[in-house]
């Protein structure tokens, strides 16, 4: 297995999810050392929204923010084994990650996904199971019905009507009376999360909660 990992290896070398270098890591550690200086881990409580809390990792800008324009739209699916590897390898995010009995990638269109070949929030937060076992993520009850533009074209209060019953549920006696964690690529007015946070409460979650790698 060894001798065929390293002719692989010399075939389709690892690259950094991050700059790009050729070595032996998904994230080299000149990129990790530059995110852990940026990361901001900082945390919200809410009290008129439909999750409780939200927290992200970095703000939207810089290096994370041309990293996730190629990983989003310029198809470098293979970022997000870095993106994951950072996120597990931080204390504070993976003891969050372990609070709650379920995580749930927010979904996207299945035309969306046709087009885009993969759901990016998806892909990291799979990765991050595979990465620590006692993380559970559940791909089978949140589920994008309509193919909505993209929020990332409208103003807030458009956002806000775009989005209305593009969510439903399936299997929903998984999530009833357990602590929900959303997880999501980019927070920018929260609408989808409170969406998708709002239909999660009203099928029998106890709690809802939201994790974002960055927020613009």
């Amino acid at each position: 297995m060894h001798f065929i990992n390293g002719i692989i290896n010399i075939f389709y070398p690892k690259a950094c999810g991050i700059c790009g270098s050729i070595n032996k890591y998904d994230i080299c550690p000149k990129c990790m050392r530059k995110l852990n200086e940026i990361k901001q881990c900082k945390k919200h409580i809410y009290l008129k929204r439909s999750f409780t809390d939200e927290m992200y990792i970095f703000k939207y800008e810089d290096i994370v923010r041309s990293c996730f324009i190629k990983y989003k739209f310029g198809e470098q699916n293979y970022r997000y084994k870095a993106f994951a590897n950072f996120m597990i390898k931080d204390k504070k995010i993976c003891g969050f990650l372990k609070k709650y009995d379920i995580i749930i990638p927010v979904p996207i269109s299945k035309t969306r996904k046709r087009q885009r070949g993969y759901n990016q929030s998806e892909l990291i937060i799979k990765e991050c199971t595979k990465l620590d076992k006692d993380i559970k993520v559940c791909t089978n009850i949140l589920y994008k019905i309509k193919n909505t533009k993209p929020q990332s074209s409208l103003n807030k209060e458009q956002r806000k009507i775009n989005i209305q019953g593009a969510y439903i549920i399936k299997n929903n006696e998984i999530i009833n009376n357990k602590k929900i964690l959303l997880f999501d690529d980019i927070y920018t007015t929260g609408s989808t999360l409170e969406e998708c946070a709002k239909v999660l409460r009203q099928a029998g979650a106890y709690e809802v909660s939201v994790l974002t790698f960055a927020k613009d």
